[in-house]
């Protein structure tokens, strides 16, 4: 049996420099939610209690988190460096004779790999996985200095396997390496190399993130439907807004905001698709905060929750039911607003009109309607567990 070693204490430097600036989740990266209450930390952890060689579990995280990883067998804190803390989990597995040292920021381990370097370390005292390089290598920074000879070059990868006693010698004799194959080739140790996997990828980078998901939660279509209907107003100082366009010269719509009516159609369109309620919700129209509000505000929020979830506008479309006034002449504009509110390409938006025929309130031009529908990408959950 073995004992797992689970590092989650990194700093997530070069992962929270590269997330995007629309990002609002979290920037430690293994703390990213996979799903609703999964973070990533959590899929490779479970991977390890599920394995039938591994008898105990370690996190080694960042001071003051212990109580978030109390699922664990053990937790410690974390060092300064990855040494450190490597050093710290595996004297904390005081029990085992055989140790894997996993980077939490690589979550897709399988339940094979794992297996792979169990038996090796078992029969060799340590073992590593790790994949071929298959590029052309050059060394190098403004010019290639050098093209470097592939063959027998290999990419690293957790878990690494080794005797504990072994590791915790090599560990403390050499503390300046980058993980503990290194320690243990410096100690004089033979560490023996298994196949790794290539889905067995680190997460360093916001990329790297989305390149994770893209693979193991691929993105599905769901649709919104939104409507919206809005009177005339009374109020000659009343403002006609539609597609967050200003229409001269034409009565405004009664409402607590703006009135814009095509806005708040899309808006709840997209809250639809995405599972948020409506936008009475979100703004009622009870609160004296939207009291005349820009509802550039509203949709650009329901955008927001878009990004947030990981899910991507891939078209808008609506129509305004109205006598008056005809749009055609201001429907690029508005397609153009649209588009900028949301930070989407003006191609995914649609805005077309039509009239009533005279019948009914909008046919009597009392006032206007919108019907709109969103179409959204998101994540399909299909991890296991998840």
């Amino acid at each position: 049996m073995a004992t797992a070693v689970i590092l989650a204490a990194g700093s997530s430097v070069r992962f929270s420099e590269s997330c995007p600036s629309w990002w609002q989740g979290d920037r430690r990266k293994v703390h990213l939610e996979v799903a609703p209450g999964v973070p990533l930390w959590r899929l490779s952890f479970d991977v390890f209690r599920q394995h039938p060689e591994i008898d105990s579990i370690g996190v080694v995280c960042t001071p003051g988190e212990e109580a978030e990883f109390s699922v664990a067998d053990f937790v410690v804190p974390g060092g300064e460096s990855r040494r450190d803390s490597s050093l710290a989990g595996v004297k904390a597995a005081g029990h085992a004779k055989c140790v894997l040292v996993h980077d939490a920021a690589r979550p897709l381990v399988s339940s094979e790999l794992v297996s792979r370097v169990v038996i090796a370390t078992r029969e060799h005292g340590a073992a590593i996985p790790a994949v071929a390089v298959s590029d052309t290598v050059k060394r190098g920074t403004e010019f290639v200095e050098e093209t470097i000879d592939r063959t027998g070059l290999n990419v690293a990868q957790t878990p690494q396997g080794s005797r504990r006693d072994w590791l915790i010698d090599a560990l403390e004799k050499h503390p300046n390496v980058t993980d503990e194959a290194a320690a243990l080739e410096a100690a004089g140790h033979r560490v023996h190399i298994v196949p790794g996997d290539r889905s067995n990828s680190k997460i360093t980078h916001f990329s790297d993130f989305q390149a994770m998901l893209d693979a193991v939660m691929p993105m599905r279509p769901v649709t919104g439907f939104g409507y919206d209907i809005h009177q005339f107003s009374t109020e000659p100082a009343r403002r006609l807004m539609l597609g967050g366009i200003h229409f001269e010269g034409e009565n405004g719509l009664e409402g607590h905001s703006d009135a814009d009516v095509v806005l708040h159609a899309i808006t709840d369109a997209i809250l639809g698709a995405i599972g948020e309620g409506d936008i009475g919700q979100l703004f009622p129209d009870t609160d004296p905060i939207w009291k005349d509000a820009d509802s550039a505000v509203f949709l650009r929020e329901a955008g927001n929750l878009v990004q947030t979830k990981g899910g991507i506008i891939a078209s808008i479309d609506s129509t305004v039911v109205a006598e008056k006034p005809k749009i055609s002449g201001k429907r690029k504009e508005m397609r153009q607003r649209i588009a900028q509110i949301l930070g989407i390409d003006q191609d995914c938006v649609n805005v077309k009109a039509t009239t009533n025929e005279k019948l009914g309130s909008i046919g009597q031009e009392q006032g206007i309607a919108v019907f709109a529908v969103a179409t959204i990408y998101v994540r399909q959950r299909n991890l296991k567990g998840v």
